[in-house]
């Protein structure tokens, strides 16, 4: 084994994955604050924006999905110094976000409370749903935009744009949440709750586009923003983003279903599978998102460049980082499962099932750790169609169809949501392995490439 080769890529991947990692650290912090600040107001109100926030997962889902085919596109042309069509595929995949985020607007507008009340909500809870959703929903062709840019920016090689812009977003976020939700007087800022964190949050998705096509229409960062000409990369960018968006539509529905299979066992492992989600996410998500990222990268713009070995090689040399980081981490968790818990709640009824969730979360790190970088190279092979797979396998075969066997055919009740959860990642990996390891996607990227015209190794002006 060429060690030199090694550390050189893993310097590498971590030059582009630690900002990406903070950047996912200040925004789960937002995410805490809010939930901390609107419990200050009522239960119901904890709940309202509960379920709000399983509706603004559409959008965010669109806006991954999107910018999964933004990185793509934007990292091979990097790779093959092809700026024209970088920067006309970044346009078209921005500008594709904005139209799609306006069926959200009006959805919030006028159909807000009543999405929320189908959730089974009373009309308090509804209406307080209502108002927030509304206001996030309005700002959904921002949120389009900030994650297709910063993912466009991020397949160039530029970590760092989009961290400076969301850190600094998501500290106006907390702070906006806190005096606009709790108010303060001294400055005269009035108390506005659920709307207060709600205007918080739709600011915050303002700046951030703001921000990030700011910086592609100046010189700051290399990508630029032209006049779309181009149906053929119009035509990649929907059929590398399609998949991701499937995906991330799948992962979202499953969780309806899937909670309330957990609730017929009772609310006390409802509140343990929560716990213990939210502890794994909280330790490694940042890492997970960060691998994610750079291995797009450093694999699209190999692609790019025409080193097909190299790219096989990234995509392996990033797994194995995520190995010995997010899998150890894993083990780690499941040592220490009972202290973390007690951090979050000491209640009797809810601790057994918050530890036992918990371990299973780090059991099966290193498997999700695979699936996520790997989903990741692959996407920076425009191949978005195997980690579709992998993951509707996953959640309907094992998340939701081998729990509800286990667990209420075979009467095994919350034991087998443990297996299920576990077994969902442990199937995610070997089929994501599988497809890396056999499938033809470097021929793949390379005929896209020639396609839209990319891959001779010179600069182009445009399309």
């Amino acid at each position: 084994m060429n060690t030199g080769r090694l550390v050189g890529v893993w310097k590498r991947v971590l030059s582009l994955s630690w900002p990406v990692m903070a950047e996912q650290t200040f925004r789960t912090a937002m995410r805490t604050t809010d939930i901390i600040v609107t419990a200050q107001f009522s239960p119901a109100a904890v709940v309202a924006i509960g379920l709000a926030d399983l509706y603004a997962r559409f959008p965010l889902r669109i806006g991954l999905g999107l910018g999964g085919g933004a990185i793509a596109l934007s990292s091979q042309d990097t790779g093959a110094a092809a700026t024209g069509n970088r920067d006309e595929a970044i346009t078209q995949a921005v500008l594709l976000g904005l139209v799609l985020g306006i069926p959200f607007v009006l959805l919030g507008f006028f159909f807000g409370e009543t999405v929320i009340g189908l959730l089974g909500a009373d009309a308090d809870t509804a209406a307080l749903g209502g108002q927030y959703l509304a206001i996030v929903f309005a700002t959904a062709p921002a949120r389009h935009v900030s994650l297709i840019a910063a993912r466009s920016l991020q397949g160039t090689g530029d970590t760092r744009t989009p961290m400076y812009v969301n850190v600094v977003a998501n500290g106006f976020n907390i702070v906006g949440s806190v005096a606009l939700g709790l108010g303060f007087a001294p400055l005269g800022i009035p108390r506005l709750d659920v709307v207060g964190v709600g205007v918080a949050t739709a600011a915050a998705n303002v700046f951030t586009a703001s921000m990030l096509l700011a910086a592609m229409a100046t010189d700051w960062s290399d990508a630029s923003l032209v006049r779309p000409r181009d149906p053929v990369i119009a035509s990649q960018l929907v059929r590398v983003s399609a998949p991701r968006i499937v995906e991330g539509f799948a992962a979202a529905l499953a969780e309806f279903p899937f909670n309330a299979l957990l609730l017929s066992f009772g609310t006390n492992v409802n509140a343990g599978f929560q716990i213990g989600r939210r502890m794994y996410q909280q330790v490694t998500g940042p890492l997970s998102r960060g691998y994610h990222v750079a291995a797009s990268v450093v694999v699209g713009q190999a692609l790019g460049d025409g080193d097909d070995e190299g790219a096989r090689y990234d995509g392996y040399a990033v797994t194995a980082l995520a190995l010995a980081t997010i899998g150890v981490i894993g083990l780690g968790l499941v040592a220490l499962a009972p202290q973390f818990v007690r951090v979050f709640t000491d209640q009797p009824e809810t601790v057994p099932y918050a530890v036992a969730f918990a371990r299973v979360y780090g059991a099966t790190a290193a498997f999700l750790a695979t699936f996520s970088v790997l989903s990741g190279a692959l996407q920076g092979a425009s191949e978005t169609r195997v980690p579709l797979i992998a993951r509707l396998v996953g959640v309907f075969g094992f998340l939701l169809g081998f729990s509800f066997l286990a667990g209420v055919t075979l009467g095994y009740a919350e034991v087998g949501a443990y297996w299920g959860v576990g077994l969902q990642y442990v199937a995610m990996a070997v089929l994501v392995f599988v497809g890396f390891r056999y499938t033809n996607w470097a021929e793949r990227a390379a005929g896209m490439m020639a396609e839209r015209g990319t891959g001779d190794g010179e600069v182009t002006d445009g399309p």
